[in-house]
């Protein structure tokens, strides 16, 4: 096949480890992708903050530069990879007002200020790709984006997080203490020195945002997001789960909330530990894998599984974005502005109902039964079962209650009794139950 139209320009910013592999990529693979896309992709340079980084050994010294807004102005496509908000976002919006495309992995700037970039791209005809910023290498953002914007989606239920889902995973299958769980995520090289954004949900809410606003055609910003991390799951949880045939995930979760009791149509975007059932799909995705679980109206239950991270895996997202914008160079016309025009109301996770398992430390006496019983009959949440064991090493028993679908605001209200009743000594803790 002749290529005959001129080199795209690629300009790179960032070379850590999913930087070098694009670059890596786009040199090894040049020809290949030149015959994919119709036009040869010339990788043109490659910002990066030092110049003698060791990062930096294997890539072409010709090609690094400081002086990333030179490189930007001089670009057909620039592939966004140093993260964080600033520069990134400045450099974005200077790519987007030079008229490039913007290819990005950064989940935190799209989740923050997306709208603001979309809006921007869609008045100077030019189009920002993000793929790579959810999920990694899972192609889950264009399915959403446009495989089923006809659709009605009514939740997205994801493991987004590869870092948790190791720690949980190794927590279930050992027996291992959070804390050893996360030490160990640490050695291995999936959890960071200092692991907060993971382990306290806050990436995991970035992707939320994301994906909410994708499902829903409504923007969703990150503060709306509840989020709850694992820090605080327990060894004994995880085996409490287990023996009731659960699994325990953070999950990111979307959902659609009916018109109801006054109360309009409107989205709760969540991210917290979860029990899933472990006949299901995402119970049985282990290590540092993502998968994300989509409920449609006409395309029904929809999975995406594979790797959530990792240098190879999320540059390949990336440069499939790269092709599509490639693509969309030659063909010219103006790019397609994403959709939020939705304008569902953004509810708090108070309006959402469902299953919980609440585990309390009680006094291993008679009645302590009827107490607690009669502290979740008073604000109308039924119970399913009721599973009692001792306590170990402390005095009284162990309670592991299950409820029957409730809404968020009756079981907060059922803890808070429960807290203060003179026959429960603790409660140890409270988990959401999805997927049944």
């Amino acid at each position: 096949m002749e290529i005959a139209y001129r080199p795209i320009r690629i300009a790179l910013l960032g070379a850590g480890s999913v930087g070098s592999q694009v670059a890596r990529l786009l040199i090894e693979n040049r020809d290949e992708l030149a015959q994919r896309v119709g036009a040869d992709l010339e990788l043109v340079g490659i910002a990066v903050r030092n110049l003698d980084s060791a990062r930096n050994g294997n890539l072409p010294k010709a090609l690094l530069t400081l002086d990333a807004e030179a490189l930007i102005k001089a670009a057909d496509i620039v592939i966004e990879l140093i993260g964080g908000i600033e520069p990134a976002k400045s450099y974005i919006t200077l790519a987007l007002n030079s008229g490039a495309d913007v290819i990005t992995a950064n989940k935190a700037l799209i989740a923050a200020h997306g709208t603001e970039l979309f809006d921007l791209a869609e008045q100077l005809g030019a189009q920002l790709y993000f793929e790579a910023a959810v999920g990694g290498a899972i192609p889950i953002i264009r399915p959403l984006r446009e495989s089923l914007a006809g659709d009605k989606v009514n939740k997205v239920m994801g493991i987004v997080n590869g870092t948790t889902n190791f720690i949980l995973d190794r927590m279930a299958s050992t027996g291992a203490s959070f804390e050893d769980a996360l030490a160990e995520a640490q050695q291995l090289g999936y959890a960071e020195a200092d692991p907060t954004a993971d382990v306290e949900g806050y990436d995991a809410a970035s992707k939320a945002a994301i994906l909410a606003s994708l499902a829903f055609h409504t923007e969703m910003p990150v503060e709306n997001v509840y989020r709850e991390g694992i820090s605080q799951v327990t060894a004994l949880q995880i085996e409490t789960a287990r023996e009731a045939g659960y699994s325990v995930k953070l999950l990111a979760i979307c959902e659609r909330v009916p018109a109801i009791d006054g109360q309009p149509e409107g989205i709760v975007a969540r991210v917290h530990p979860t029990l899933i059932p472990d006949d299901h799909p995402l119970a049985a995705v282990r290590g540092a894998y993502n998968a994300v679980f989509i409920e449609a109206e006409s395309a029904g239950r929809l999975m995406f599984y594979g790797a959530g991270a990792g240098g190879p895996e999320t540059a390949s997202a990336v440069l499939g974005d790269l092709v599509g914008a490639a693509k969309r160079h030659l063909a010219g016309g103006p790019g397609i502005a994403d959709s939020v025009h939705a304008n569902l109301d953004i509810l708090p996770v108070q309006a959402i109902s469902t299953r919980f398992q609440i585990t309390l430390q009680v006094n291993d006496l008679p009645g302590v039964l009827a107490s607690v019983a009669t502290v979740f009959a008073q604000h109308g949440v039924s119970v399913e079962t009721v599973d009692q064991n001792a306590a170990g090493e402390n005095t009284g028993a162990l309670l592991t209650i299950m409820t029957h679908e409730a809404g968020e605001g009756e079981l907060e209200a059922v803890v808070e009794d429960l807290r203060g009743n003179a026959a429960v000594q603790k409660v140890n803790s409270v988990i959401r139950v999805e997927g049944i």
